[in-house]
């Protein structure tokens, strides 16, 4: 049998390799979308189809998906590798003939040792802690990529897809927990939670603030095996499941735009309280310059 050290370096080595990934593949795609331009020409007018600013033109008219779409709402092949890799490894430890059972239970037993099956549970509350952090750094200074109405827009759509990826495949896999052995264990829903958190805060922030909030979803992850309550390869899909529905918010966002007519980060908004003196009533009153 493999020694727990051997399985810690290999767990440590999966999930450096994979940021790295993430890291260089999220550069290099940037970099390619900035100096690759393809030009169409609509009359005497050139246009260039990796333009954020210059929508594309169809039969003279506006295209409002491209439009409103950017960089960060666009879709890329690349953004696939690192959660697809994540649920594809999780996958490999699904029932009890799986390669990775033994790994499973030996990464179990020495935390059940480790905690003496003393359960903490602040984990349920960090798991929101993240997406908190989306919503509200750039009214703490930090610098934004979109406006609070296209984060909030971003967020609903990615727990939307959270709650219905994770009911969904429960539901479908019925994996037994370790601890009850009530059968919806694989993914964990805990974990798809703080990672899509964590991916949203490094999309919109970038790598220095995102790694905080990675260490705190992989924080939410390991609580998740130590109080019993997953498998590792429960913790893994889970990642990589909430990594993706994190990327799912961005892609909808034209949409969300064209829509519900959400201010683009830049974009004039007023809001200010209302009260009325003889209702003794409160209220707000918004203005958006579109």
């Amino acid at each position: 049998m493999v020694s727990k050290k051997v399985h810690t370096i290999l767990r440590v080595g999966i999930a450096v390799l994979l940021l790295v990934a993430l890291s260089v593949g999220e550069a290099a795609c940037k970099a390619k979308f900035t100096a690759i331009k393809s030009v169409k020409r609509v009359g005497t007018q050139s246009v260039s189809s990796y333009s954020s600013d210059t929508p594309l033109r169809k039969n003279g008219k506006r295209d409002w998906w491209e439009e409103n779409q950017t960089y960060s709402t666009r879709f890329r092949a690349e953004q696939l590798v690192v959660p697809v890799s994540l649920v594809a490894i999780g996958a490999l430890g699904v029932g009890a003939k799986s390669p990775m059972y033994g790994m499973n239970c030996a990464i179990r037993d020495g935390l059940y040792k480790a905690s003496k099956g003393v359960k903490l549970r602040f984990d349920d509350y960090v798991q929101y802690v993240p997406v908190a952090f989306y919503l509200t750094l750039d009214f703490m200074g930090l610098k934004a990529k979109h406006s609070f109405g296209e984060r909030v827009a971003v967020a609903a759509v990615t727990y939307i897809s959270v709650t219905a990826l994770s009911q969904s495949i429960k539901y479908i896999v019925r994996e037994p927990r370790p601890d009850t052995g009530t059968r919806n264990s694989f993914p964990s829903g805990h974990t798809m939670t703080a990672f899509a958190g964590a991916e949203l805060v490094r999309s919109e922030y970038g790598w220095g603030v995102g790694m905080g909030a990675y260490a705190l979803a992989a924080t939410v992850g390991f609580m998740r095996m130590y109080n019993g309550r997953h498998w590792f390869n429960d913790v893994l899909a889970g990642a990589g499941f909430g990594i993706l529905s994190a990327r799912i918010g961005y892609w909808m966002l034209p949409l969300n735009r064209h829509i519900f007519r959400i201010p683009r980060k830049g974009q004039a908004m007023v809001a200010s309280p209302i009260y009325y003196a003889n209702t003794k009533a409160v209220g707000m009153s918004c203005a958006i310059q579109f």
